[in-house]
Order: structure tokens, then C-alpha cells, then sequence
């Protein structure tokens, strides 16, 4: 919804390997990583961000159960036009072209944990979520934890003050499934950010967005973009 009218996309063509979107009621052109109108008669309109994931699907199939799920267009999936099951892999090799000089802090599509909080922006690179999960941090003025799941692909970050109390996270290793514990209280949280046990029980802590990007493409959007180190926050 824009301007109070409800806008139908589709795909209109490519740039910096994100895809661009035009609506058909104004013919306008829209850029997918930032929801903002690059051309047309809403050009500077931006599409309203809404709250998402970065999971596998077992993850996402073991805490929706009832879940829907969409269906490949069959026509499509007989003439073989879906990508591959290795396509990340095949794309993960392809050359980078950008517009500009590429900032060579890390490799063009090294993996990142891109997050934005009041308009502040953070890469997370997935090594270093890999060695030292969850993460403490503040950005945009708010107390944040980045976690890993037990799978080691999916990523959720929350707000973690509660009730007025910023609470610093752990992670038992000794733990198959996953959870953390608060050093407050000791209480348990599940992975959807919600406290299972302890005096916290049934408490809710607040889910950030995450977007897992290639480097190139969160620096290309985000230029000011500060960068987490492990141990220099």
C-alpha cells in the first residue's frame, strides 16, 4: 500500500543482483533491497519493511507445524526452469560487477548478517557468528544479541532489554537443541526469543530483522555500514 492504493508488482529486470520491481498501476520501477522507488511517478516512495527471518526450512517447519508453504508452478518445474539445488553454490562463484570502487574489507560475497536499526547499520559476518554466538551488541541506540541456530544457518536477532534491563546471553555447548540463558536470572529462552524456564518464563523479547547478504551488496546499499569484530564491539 502506497498513498493509500494497494500497487501489483513483477519483476522488471535485474541490478547488482537484486531485482527490480514495477508496479502496474504507475509503471514505476522499484529497488528490492530497499523497498524505495528509483523511477517513476512515485520516485523517493518507499514500500513499508516487513518483519522477517533468516531460517531453514526445518526450522521454520519445527515452530510452524501448520505452516503453508508455496507451491512451484508446475508448468515451470516440468520444463526444468527452476534453479538448480546448488544454484547458491554456482552463484557464490560468479564474478562481481558493481557501479563504483568495492570496499575490500572482505571478499566481494563473503556471507554477512546485515541489520539496520534506526537507520544504523551493522555487518555480522557468519564466520565470526560461527565462532562466538550469540552476540552482545548495541546498535541504533538499542541493546541487541544476535544468535546462530543449532543448525548453523539460521539467524534471528532480538532487542534484549526486559523490563527496563538489558540482559547479557550465553550458550550452553553441551546443548543439542538450541537455547540461551540469561546471566540475570538464569532463566532459559528458546530460539524464537521467548523465556522457557527461570523467572522470566513466558517473557518475549522483541525480534530485529536480519538480512544474510553477500558483502558487496550490503556495502554497495549501505556505505556507512560499521562492521562487528570479534571482541571489539
Amino acid at each position: 500500500m502506497v498513498n493509500g492504493r494497494q500497487l501489483h508488482f513483477h519483476l522488471a529486470g535485474i541490478n547488482n543482483q537484486n531485482f527490480i520491481m514495477r508496479d502496474e498501476e504507475t509503471g514505476s520501477w522499484w529497488q528490492q533491497v530497499s523497498g524505495e522507488c528509483i523511477q517513476g511517478a512515485l520516485k523517493g516512495a518507499k514500500l513499508k519493511p516487513i518483519l522477517h527471518d533468516e531460517l531453514t526450512f526445518a526450522v521454520w517447519k519445527r515452530e510452524n507445524p501448520n505452516g503453508r508453504v508455496l507451491r512451484p508452478d508446475p508448468k515451470i518445474l516440468q520444463a526444468g526452469e527452476y534453479e538448480s539445488a546448488d544454484w547458491e553454490q554456482k552463484v557464490g562463484k560468479m564474478p562481481v560487477r558493481v557501479s563504483q570502487e568495492l570496499d575490500n574489507t572482505f571478499e566481494p560475497r563473503t556471507l554477512i548478517i546485515g541489520i539496520n536499526v534506526n537507520g544504523e547499520t551493522k555487518a555480522y559476518p557468519i564466520s565470526a557468528l560461527e565462532k562466538q554466538s550469540p552476540i552482545i551488541d548495541k546498535l541504533g541506540g538499542r541493546e541487541i544479541v544476535v544468535v546462530l541456530g543449532d543448525d548453523k544457518k539460521s539467524v534471528r536477532a532480538f532487542e534484549r532489554t526486559v523490563d527496563g534491563r538489558a540482559l547479557e546471553f550465553f550458550v550452553r555447548p553441551d546443548v543439542s537443541q538450541f537455547e540461551m540463558t540469561d546471566a540475570e536470572t538464569g532463566s532459559v529462552w528458546d530460539f524464537t526469543g521467548k523465556a522457557v524456564s527461570g523467572e522470566l518464563a513466558g517473557k518475549q523479547l522483541t525480534k530485529i530483522s536480519v538480512l544474510k547478504e553477500y558483502w558487496f551488496d550490503w556495502k554497495t546499499y549501505n556505505p556507512n555500514t560499521r562492521i562487528y569484530n570479534l571482541g571489539n564491539l
